[in-house]
């Protein structure tokens, strides 16, 4: 057996050479005289080699007992040398442990899985109000009672529908952690029934046909800007989702088609949704192209021509003519569409789903129902243009729009500091 001695007096060489310990355990002398521990043994009839660590960090007592070790795995049926493998694998990801790196992680996985970008604001917005109370925080350590405190925190203003999703987010950042071996529970899962169910709001919707023309004439003679009269001109003929509709880009647009192709990754239902243009919208669309055409988007924010158009510019625009938000919002027009579309009593159920781009429920009529009832709702998208310009000619005229508010004076001092009271 080696001694301390020996092992300090050894000198390097012009090649490596090795001073046995005996049992496997070996120290390597390389010839820039740096000395490594290696355990020599056989597993399986294979002969293997397990580097322990270099000399003097690991002592000739910690090798001996590190090669003990090794001697008792191999007793006990394990690979000495996988089983480090997969201790480096764990300390690798055991590295970024808080909750706020995990969930950084999986926000990263989400966006290379394609998610939209609007599901990944809204995910980063609910994770956002966590990190202050528990980002910090090893996510092994979190107990259920500190991921409740998170939720109750977003509760108790009211805001159940966020609690709600914030609970599913936690779960899904719980999940990624313990499917990544950071954690061995989802807490959030926890808390299931503990929070405050939502009541059901629907989006809010104009479906009398003579209230739809009336609101066909409002959008007609809305004062503000020239694009946003644009979208809500557009938004009652394509009826799609708000989103979908201010992210719109002319390279989507087939004009000689008239076909306005949706990409997979604008999509809520991650698939791909093909948009119909009635002669009504393509004049619509050529109409905005002398107004956007040179940008990548129909919509471009007046501010930042390079991004879309805000998500609450035509609700504002509604609010402006007078729509009050139990009245009419921006996703109102698809609740307006599929309304008076099965009221005809004409239209196949399933094709207005399709152009509403909904999934079917039951996965099984879903894993068969795979008809897109393109014939049918070309002639639907034309039909229901023409139908919407009789309504609109039919209405008397269009609702007075809201009053501008304006924001009362401030009285200024001598140095121009406001001072008292709003004069009124």
């Amino acid at each position: 057996m080696l001694t301390q001695l020996q092992i300090t007096a050894a000198k390097p060489k012009a090649k490596p050479y090795t001073l046995a310990d005996g049992q496997g355990l070996a120290l390597f002398v390389q010839p820039s005289g740096a000395k490594l521990w290696r355990f020599r043994y056989r597993y399986g009839g294979t002969a293997k080699t397990l580097h322990i660590g270099p000399w003097p960090t690991v002592s000739l007592a910690d090798a001996r007992e590190k090669c003990r070790e090794a001697r008792k795995a191999i007793a006990a049926g394990q690979d000495p040398v996988l089983e480090k493998k997969r201790a480096k694998v764990t300390a690798k990801f055991a590295v970024a442990t808080s909750f706020k790196e995990v969930a950084l992680e999986w926000i990263a996985k989400c966006e290379r899985e394609g998610r939209a970008e609007v599901t990944i604001d809204k995910i980063r917005w609910l994770l956002g109000m966590a990190y202050p109370l528990i980002g910090s925080h090893p996510i092994n350590a979190i107990t259920p009672t500190e991921a409740l405190a998170v939720l109750r925190k977003v509760e108790t203003k009211g805001r159940y529908e966020s609690a709600r999703r914030m609970r599913s987010v936690l779960s899904r950042v719980f999940r990624y952690g313990i499917a990544t071996a950071r954690c061995d529970r989802d807490v959030a899962a926890d808390l299931r029934g503990a929070l405050t169910t939502p009541r059901t709001s629907h989006h809010a919707a104009i479906t009398d046909p003579i209230e739809v023309g009336v609101l066909l004439k409002s959008i007609d003679d809305y004062p503000g800007q020239d694009v946003t009269r644009m979208a809500l001109r557009l938004s009652p003929h394509l009826f799609v989702r708000p989103g979908e509709l201010r992210q719109a880009e002319w390279s989507e647009i087939d004009v000689d088609k008239g076909i306005w192709c949706i990409p997979v990754e604008k999509m809520k239902m991650r698939r791909a949704h093909r948009v119909p243009l009635s002669r009504q919208a393509l004049a619509i669309i050529e109409e905005l192209r002398e107004l956007t055409g040179q940008r990548q988007h129909l919509f471009p924010c007046m501010g930042s021509p390079r991004r879309p158009m805000s998500e609450n510019g035509v609700n504002q625009a509604l609010r402006r003519m007078g729509y009050e938000g139990s009245e009419m919002t921006a996703h109102g027009f698809r609740a307006m569409a599929a309304t008076l579309l099965n009221e005809m009593g004409r239209w196949n159920p399933d094709a207005i789903e399709r152009q509403l781009a909904h999934q079917e429920a039951s996965s099984v009529r879903r894993a068969y129902a795979r008809g897109e009832y393109w014939d049918e709702r070309v002639l639907m998208m034309q039909h229901w243009s023409d139908y919407l310009d009789k309504l609109r000619e039919a209405a008397e005229g269009p609702r007075p729009a809201a009053p501008v508010r304006k924001k009362p004076k401030l009285q200024r001092s001598k140095a121009g500091r406001p001072r008292g009271r709003p004069r009124r």
